[in-house]
């Protein structure tokens, strides 16, 4: 009753804010004030497919019937460009049918995928007859196969799609037919093709917004496949009204897996799906549509993490959401999860219910894994009708899939997230943040990381000067080399990660609570620590926003240099503080004296670019004689003896001032 309850919350939803929803930017960098690097060609449109070869360092990026490839390390630079239009034959035909010869009866490209080191596999609407060939990346010609693109490329270029490569084989989401009403999940594979069942408990009305595969742990003794995971948005089954309810899907398949013997031929025997709960439960706000997905894998994390965007259905008060699911959820709700089914009796508008009765064995939708080779299951073609028969009529959970914290990690207000990418970085002190880059419908992007204290926006970028929205986003996040690619209607857009350059005192770079970035003392610039060749004690950075280590006793320090190399070794430094915040400091380096040696003593302020020097150059002993050279020494000696012991007569004295004035 309580997630009826929700849903109708979904459906009616009115919402009173008392507050103001989410993090506001730190700081909003203009399109004109930062550094962006554009790609756009005349009377071309629609960049909205892209594909980044970090090894080759190209990017690929499909448009209206046009391909490029351009350097990914600066995309004004175009390699190679590839016109792929349609016929007029097909065009005409296309426009008898009732489409827009001038926009739909056009070759929108819509698959980019590497298949190999030679060749890519791509796909566009081809005027509503969808076809694919193979790109050879040496010439940059099409191979003229041109094969029937039907089940992985859409018809419409309006119509949702999504698409992974995986060991060779295309896995789509799309619609199968001219009027978008077949959706369907496959796989394009000469020795074992396979689908989903047409029928509406399988795929309802979906909106695909993407696909990625996760491998199976090598280190793990189960045998578990590799699964390709499915993110899109459908109608509701579960429940009726008079409108649609929308409901977010995560949905997967198993890799080996080759379908059924008699049921479910030539259909997936392994297709699940549950739903992606994304609320804040206290304020009744229900986020029901996701519009992208990105999965995060790092060796530093123990599973990968799912970030979704999210929006309300009905988004009268302009919400969106970003929420995090770990991995073992969403398995433990495929592998363990109760089952739903249809309604015998119908319930007011639930059409489907939980199924409490018997589970076939092996269960139904699972994977071929060790323990069901070890009871002769060597294949999905091995398996029961009975197992088959159950997942072909149960292929949705009744388990939800919760978010990490049971809450999202992310709401912001006025503002509709419609692309997200996240890259995981060691800040200063060790300290990991996952740093999120999402993108809006209004062309900018915003970069935020969740921290002790909460969530906080460092920053939005304004990336398309005309506020058209951001329709694709990809990361490059090799070390030194961390650029973000944003494709739009109109072009395409490269950003470095961070704009570190942009602060110009210690206190603003460190406010700003940005992992990229760092203030060195030593230039007195902000710079982004992933650039440089080591990293060095004295560079300042707080994701929690104290900066005060850009002022105080700590706001100077000394650097020694012997012959133009940095001294590490035997340096003393003394400080002791004075009124009004002033501070006397000291330093000394013992290193054994030898001729025509030059020493170098900088004092730097952390707070600016203040630099004071004394320099020092051992001559030749004889020049000095060995008197002079020991005379020199000693009054030295003397000279630091009494500064402390000058030092302690005024901290002696100062206090038992403050002691007077107190009494």
């Amino acid at each position: 009753m309580m997630a009826l309850c929700a849903l109708y919350a979904v459906w009616g939803l009115v919402v009173e804010v008392a507050i103001a929803f989410g993090p506001v930017p730190r700081i909003t960098w203009e399109h004109r004030e930062v550094q962006l690097i554009h790609f756009h060609e005349s009377e071309v449109s629609n960049y909205s497919t892209l594909l980044l070869s970090e090894d080759k360092d190209v990017l690929y990026v499909g448009a209206r019937e046009v391909i490029f490839a351009l350097n990914a390390v600066n995309i004004a630079e175009k390699q190679h460009e590839l016109h792929w239009k349609v016929t007029e034959d097909k065009r005409t035909k296309c426009a008898v049918k009732g489409k827009s010869e001038q926009t739909e009866c056009r070759n929108y490209v819509r698959v980019l995928q590497q298949l190999n080191d030679t060749f890519l596999y791509v796909c566009g609407t081809n005027a509503f007859q969808p076809t694919c060939d193979y790109l050879n990346l040496i010439s940059f010609e099409l191979g003229g196969k041109n094969e029937d693109g039907k089940g992985r490329c859409p018809f419409d270029p309006a119509q949702s799609y999504t698409s992974v490569m995986v060991d060779g084989e295309l896995y789509s989401g799309t619609s199968y037919n001219f009027l978008g009403s077949e959706p369907i999940i496959s796989r394009h594979s000469t020795q074992s093709p396979l689908r989903t069942e047409y029928a509406i408990p399988w795929l309802n009305e979906p909106n695909f917004v993407f696909a990625d595969v996760i491998r199976a742990d090598q280190n793990s003794t189960d045998g578990e496949d590799d699964k390709i995971y499915f993110f899109f948005t459908e109608v509701s089954v579960e429940y009726e009204f008079v409108g649609k309810l929308m409901i977010p899907r995560i949905a997967r398949v198993c890799k080996r897996d080759q379908g059924g013997l008699r049921t479910l031929q030539k259909k997936w025997t392994s297709f699940l799906k549950a739903r992606l709960i994304c609320t804040i439960p206290d304020k009744n706000l229900i986020f029901n549509i996701i519009n992208d997905v990105f999965i995060l894998k790092s060796p530093t994390l123990k599973e990968p993490v799912i970030y979704g965007v999210f929006s309300p259905q009905l988004n009268n008060v302009g919400l969106s959401a970003v929420c995090a699911y770990n991995l073992s959820t969403v398995e433990n709700v495929f592998l363990k999860g109760k089952y739903m089914q249809s309604a015998t009796v119908e319930q007011s508008h639930t059409k489907w219910v939980r199924y409490n009765g018997e589970i076939p064995n092996p269960r139904p939708g699972a994977c071929i894994n060790n323990e069901a080779r070890a009871s002769n299951y060597m294949s999905s073609l091995n398996l029961p009708d009975k197992t088959l028969q159950f997942v072909k009529d149960h292929p949705l959970m009744d388990d939800s899939v919760t978010p990490v914290g049971d809450r999202p990690r992310l709401v912001k207000r006025d503002v509709k997230y419609t692309q997200i990418v996240v890259d995981r970085v060691r800040a200063l002190n060790s300290t990991i943040y996952d740093v999120m880059f999402i993108g809006t419908d209004q062309g900018a992007l915003h970069k935020a990381i969740s921290y002790e204290n909460g969530m906080h926006i460092i920053e939005e970028t304004q990336l398309f000067p005309n506020f058209e929205p951001v329709q694709t986003l990809l990361l490059s996040s090799r070390r030194g080399r961390r650029y973000l690619y944003a494709g739009s209607n109109s072009g395409v857009v490269q950003s470095p990660v961070a704009f570190c350059d942009k602060y110009t005192t210690c206190v603003d770079c460190v406010l700003a609570r940005d992992p990229y970035c760092a203030w060195k003392p030593l230039e007195a610039s902000c710079i982004d620590i992933f650039k440089e060749s080591e990293v060095e004690r004295s560079w300042i950075q707080n994701i929690g926003g104290d900066a005060s280590s850009c002022s105080g006793p700590g706001g100077s320090y000394f650097v020694w240099k012997k012959n133009g190399q940095k001294m590490k070794a035997c340096i003393t430094e003394q400080s002791h503080m004075l009124f009004a915040g002033r501070v006397h400091i000291l330093s000394w380096v013992k290193d054994s004296v030898s001729e025509d040696t030059e020493y170098k003593c900088s004092l730097i302020s952390k707070a600016g670019n203040t630099t004071s020097e004394v320099l020092i150059t051992v001559e030749d002993k004889g020049s000095a004689g060995q008197d002079g050279w020991t005379k020199e020494f000693d009054t030295w000696r003397n000279a630091i003896n009494e500064h402390d012991k000058m030092m302690q007569n005024w901290r002696e004295t100062w206090e038992s001032c403050n002691k007077i004035n107190g009494l």
